[in-house]
């Protein structure tokens, strides 16, 4: 019986052993393990200035929300960390930021997060027809979120600006409903005009397309010759140099 009694003692003194083995063990590896990860509440705060710097120029209250960075993930701890926005990405309501480290363990992590706009969106006052001349008149406002780009906000992004198809009374206006009026139209007997060092020339042509203001046009000069040039008011086309 006594070889059966000291071989349950050592057993017990080895279990106290790796006992106390495992402990000092963990009590070295716990601040290194720590110091080697990088924060992932330090993620979320740049990911929120990034977005907070990127949203300053919208117009009404912007509130941002920051998704939690999933905690079984480990991360080596990075000095300087890259915030970018994913191609396609736009920070308007669900979007998506980039995270990327450039360190000597590197690695990228996207994290979703959340803007909401609240602001006076543009509605039609009344219902609209294509080819009409929007008016201050013609528009009201309302509160409401910007949900998607392109939707207007400020009367002057609206009025002079002529609607490409018909709008419902209350609808929200967008900037695809509109496009500037025409500088010159098609078919219209135009004045063509070159400048250059030392020298000025004016003749008459025709308008071969429909041209806003600022947008290229091709125009059909007296002699036959087709030039290329730029609408202005007034009829007017400016040859490129």
């Amino acid at each position: 019986m006594l070889p059966l009694k000291a071989s349950q003692d050592d057993n017990a003194n080895m279990n106290k052993f790796r006992s106390l083995l495992c402990c000092m063990l963990l009590l070295v590896a716990i601040p290194v393990w720590a110091g080697e990860q990088q924060n992932h509440a330090e993620i979320r705060e740049a990911v929120a200035a990034f977005v907070r710097a990127q949203t300053q120029a919208l117009p009404g209250q912007v509130a941002i929300k920051v998704d939690e960075v999933d905690r079984r993930l480990a991360l080596a701890a990075c000095p300087t960390m890259e915030i970018f926005l994913p191609p396609g990405a736009h920070l308007l309501g669900n979007s998506t930021v980039g995270v990327r480290c450039a360190g000597k363990k590197p690695w990228t992590l996207f994290v979703p997060v959340h803007i909401k706009v609240t602001v006076d969106l543009l509605v039609a006052g009344k219902p609209l027809t294509p080819g009409e001349i929007l008016r201050a008149e013609d528009i009201s406002s309302q509160s409401g979120e910007m949900a998607q780009a392109g939707l207007l906000t400020d009367p002057a992004q609206a009025v002079g600006k002529v609607l490409k198809f018909a709008v419902a009374a209350g609808q929200v206006l967008r900037q695809d409903m509109l496009r500037a009026p025409y500088a010159v139209t098609q078919g219209q007997t135009v004045q063509i005009r070159a400048a250059g060092p030392g020298f000025s020339v004016s003749s008459e042509g025709l308008a071969m397309s429909n041209a806003a203001e600022g947008q290229n046009v091709q125009v059909k000069a007296a002699s036959g010759q087709m030039l290329n040039g730029t609408a202005r008011a007034g009829g007017v086309v400016e040859l490129r140099p």
